[in-house]
């Protein structure tokens, strides 16, 4: 029970310690911190238009949050999400603009695991150098996360751009490979706002991690290696293949922000279209103890802070949109400092027993 109230506890801690710092910065440089958190809640949950602009925010955050936690399980950490989603986008404009004569749902279906498998790919190559040659999968990522970048920028710029088009973007995806925005089955939000049928997507993308990583075998395997990679390969588990298979499966998930941005939104891949939604990522499992619904709940307030930037420049005196920015930094530091903080209170708590 006390792991349990510390597990809570202490996510919570470092995003109230980030608001009490950030509301300091925001005193000193003469703005009201209570008039700026206004603002911020106000924008982001005070209407429609600011949680569906959340929701549609905190999307590809899932996905790369459970990306990031599946590898982490396996002991493992993910620094490559940005070019595994990165491809997968790419894979998933490739096809709906290659395979328009499919019918709709199974273009969409194509489109999905094309996405899933490009990013799965690509997260296997580092997946491999790690399990066959001990390669740090720290650096292989990062450096995958470039080739990555290079690689699809050239695909667009020569051989997928329409003609004439000054923007670094491939052709338009068939209308059969779009996915529905949430205001044709919520009609009070309005139809401007691209939230689309990719949150719901994330959400059971959670659920099925969860089952995965806690109601199957291979979970409870690649959770095993991630505990102790010796004792599992003690008690007969493959340690190599269960390294390689959570790379493929955080590749894969990583990949899935193609749901919510090609096909739910830009109906294309769009160069740089990522703000860092991989890097983010890391953050969001942090933050949300690699648990799916943690990894939910830390998106949504990662969200709302991207969501509050505009309105935080605009309608402040002195206050940049970069205290968002900073409110960010100050909860990846909070939630860093967790071990020596857990630790001096376990010998509190067993010194005053």
């Amino acid at each position: 029970m006390k792991k349990f109230f510390l597990d809570l506890l202490f996510p919570a801690l470092a995003v109230v310690f980030a608001f009490l710092l950030g509301g300091g910065i925001v005193l000193l440089m003469g703005d009201s911190p209570l008039a700026v958190y206004e603002l911020f809640f106000s924008s982001a949950f005070g209407s429609l238009d600011g949680i569906g602009y959340t929701l549609f925010y905190a999307t590809p955050l899932i996905f790369t949050g459970l990306a990031v936690s599946v590898a982490f399980k396996c002991g493992l950490l993910n620094i490559g999400a940005e070019g595994q989603l990165t491809v997968g986008a790419f894979a998933a404009a490739w096809v709906g603009f290659t395979l328009t004569w499919l019918p709709s749902p199974l273009l969409v279906a194509a489109c999905i695991l094309g996405a899933m498998a490009a990013g799965g790919l690509w997260a296997a190559v580092p997946g491999f150098l790690k399990a066959r040659f001990g390669s740090h999968e720290v650096i292989n990522t990062i450096m995958m996360n470039f080739i990555a970048v290079g690689l699809v920028s050239y695909l667009v710029q020569y051989h997928y751009r329409e003609t004439g088009d000054p923007i670094l973007q491939t052709y338009e995806i068939a209308s059969g490979a779009h996915l529905a925005r949430m205001h044709k089955f919520i009609p009070a939000i309005p139809e401007r706002i691209p939230l689309s049928l990719g949150f719901l997507i994330a959400l059971l993308a959670c659920g099925a991690v969860y089952v995965f990583l806690w109601k199957t075998k291979w979970g409870y395997e690649l959770r095993a290696v991630g505990s102790s990679p010796t004792a599992a390969e003690y008690a007969g588990i493959n340690v190599a293949r269960n390294i390689v298979l959570a790379m493929v499966i955080s590749g894969a998930l990583a990949g899935l922000v193609a749901t919510g941005e090609v096909l739910g939104y830009r109906h294309r891949y769009y160069d740089g279209f990522s703000p860092g939604y991989g890097f983010t990522g890391i953050a969001v499992a942090l933050l949300g103890r690699n648990h799916p619904v943690g990894i939910v709940l830390a998106a949504i307030l990662f969200g709302a802070l991207i969501r509050s930037q505009l309105f935080i420049g605009i309608f402040t005196e002195h206050v940049s949109k970069d205290l968002t920015i900073v409110l960010q930094a100050i909860i990846i530091l909070c939630v860093a400092c967790e071990y020596p903080v857990r630790t001096a209170f376990a010998k509190l708590t067993k010194s005053e027993a």
